[in-house]
């Protein structure tokens, strides 16, 4: 099976690609000078330069070590197409950021209305026992007039 380390025509994917030293993915060329000598035909990445820094990033990374034969492209991955499959990636993570983060939003909304729920019903069981106290206190018996020592009319009683 061959991959497109093999096929001298194929770009790959661009999650395989090397970051450069400013950050980006690399750009995929073909060497077209004839020196050094051997490297004529071999594909490498490199930076793409399109940090606005004026700095001159001098990554390079060789694909093939010798050439894979006949090429048909010199360049195998013009600017163009190498900005659309950058805004692709750009706007693939920034889609994928902002799934994560409306899900992690939607995880916390659940937690705070679970704390709500529960914090709702103890609230409820507390306002119930405080209800069920309020109901005992009235339907324990009155004390009967004897139990200090008077009788039903008042007046104390005498023990002998």
């Amino acid at each position: 099976m061959s991959t497109w380390r093999d096929d001298p025509n194929a770009i790959p994917p661009w999650n395989e690609r090397p970051k450069c030293h400013c950050g980006f993915r690399t750009w995929l060329q073909v060497w077209t000078d004839p020196l050094p000598q051997g490297k004529q035909g071999c594909r490498f990445f490199k930076c793409p330069d399109i940090d606005d820094d004026f700095k001159a990033c001098t990554f390079m990374q060789w694909i093939n070590t010798r050439p894979l034969g006949r090429v048909r492209f010199h360049q195998v991955e013009t600017k163009g197409q190498y900005y659309a499959r950058h805004t692709q990636a750009r706007e693939e993570a920034r889609l994928a950021r902002e799934e994560q983060e409306r899900r992690v939003r939607q995880q916390q909304r659940e937690a705070a209305l679970k704390i709500q729920e529960e914090q709702f019903q103890a609230r409820e069981a507390q306002l119930k026992r405080e209800e069920d106290e309020l109901k005992n206190r009235y339907k324990e018996p009155a004390q009967s007039s004897t139990s200090d020592g008077r009788n039903k009319k008042g007046k104390f009683l005498r023990f002998t």
